[in-house]
């Protein structure tokens, strides 16, 4: 498993400076989340101060925004950063695409899936491979001036990651996309039995193989050996609470006994007691959400163990820059080490 950082959080002005950070030791890539600020505008700072670094959206909203708006933003970060975009878009809730967005949500499997066909063909007619011509149930497409064409890039193939909590969803991923950005709201568990098997069936409906799609995850992490222990369960018990309490996850907690806890999560929050949520996650469900270790190189193996053979790459949930250089690495020798303690080859 290669490994990569998640941030919830990257204010434009420090994400070249953070972003070179993380590369100088040693991952693989950064995602930026779509909650205060558009994630491709700090990857686009990130894009220029870094060389070898995977730049990801987990995830961009796409449908708060028109296809050809994405297909052109993307094309541009594509290009600024030599190739190196994973373009990972969600659907998001429905409450939040109606009501914070004001777009469409309906049949949000069925849209998302040619929205990935429809960026595919925009991307075409950019690269001079075809004319603009792409009509769909959701969108249609067929008018491109040359003073609005971006033109071909010498990395024209853009990766497209879809998020995925559901099985639709999954389905959906292995049958278009070239990756699944997984919700930080998983389990292994829900992921073995849930998860890779509705990805296996979208990929033999499209008849592809499992190389064919990179599955990423990031993942909430506790080490003992870390100065900031106490703050770092304090974030992990709020941010489980605050995914708990959102009715499109609560397949994850149905999936372990535990959607009466999601109900009175949900109750918790319409009645504004949110400091009181995170007193409702249990200690087994921090087992199950939270991948705990003594030392970072444990933490490494620990990893191995738990998602080995499932995700392709693993993500640190958080402020991944505070962890220093020589942790890191011995994170990623414990990465490296395969469940039976030999070094991968």
């Amino acid at each position: 498993m290669k490994l990569d950082a998640l941030t919830t959080a990257l204010a434009i002005e420090e994400a070249g400076e953070y972003a070179s950070g993380l590369e100088a030791n040693g991952f693989h890539g950064l995602w930026v989340a779509e909650t205060q600020v558009d994630p491709l505008l700090p990857l686009a700072a990130a894009a220029v101060r870094t060389s070898t670094l995977r730049l990801g959206t987990a995830v961009a909203i796409a449908f708060a925004r028109s296809p050809m708006v994405t297909a052109m933003d993307a094309w541009a970060l594509q290009r600024a950063s030599r190739g190196r975009l994973d373009l990972g878009l969600g659907t998001q809730v429905r409450a939040h695409v109606e009501r914070r967005f004001a777009m469409s949500y309906d049949r949000p499997a069925a849209r998302i899936r040619e929205y990935v066909l429809a960026l595919r063909h925009i991307w075409g007619a950019f690269q001079k491979e075809h004319r603009l011509r792409f009509a769909g149930e959701f969108y249609r497409f067929d008018l491109m001036s040359p003073f609005f064409d971006p033109g071909p890039i010498a990395h024209p193939r853009v990766a497209v990651y879809l998020a995925a909590v559901n099985e639709g969803m999954f389905a959906v991923a292995g049958e278009v996309a070239d990756g699944i950005v997984a919700h930080p709201f998983s389990t292994a568990s829900y992921l073995r039995e849930i998860g890779v098997p509705a990805m296996a069936r979208g990929l033999t409906r499209a008849g592809r193989a499992r190389a064919d799609v990179t599955v990423a995850c990031p993942v909430f992490t506790l080490v003992a050996e870390s100065s900031t222990l106490a703050a770092d369960e304090a974030y992990v018990r709020q941010q489980i609470a605050f995914y708990g309490s959102t009715p499109t996850y609560r397949v994850v907690l149905a999936h372990h006994g535990w959607a009466q806890v999601g109900e009175q999560l949900s109750d918790l929050v319409r009645a504004g007691r949110v400091d009181e949520m995170p007193r409702l996650v249990t200690d087994a469900m921090l087992d199950a959400f939270v991948t705990r270790a003594a030392t970072y190189e444990d933490l490494g193996r620990r990893l191995q163990e738990r998602y080995g053979g499932m995700l392709d790459r693993v993500g640190l949930y958080g402020d991944a820059s505070r962890i220093s250089r020589s942790e890191i690495g011995a994170l990623r020798r414990g990465l490296e080490t395969s469940p039976a303690g030999r070094p991968n080859s």
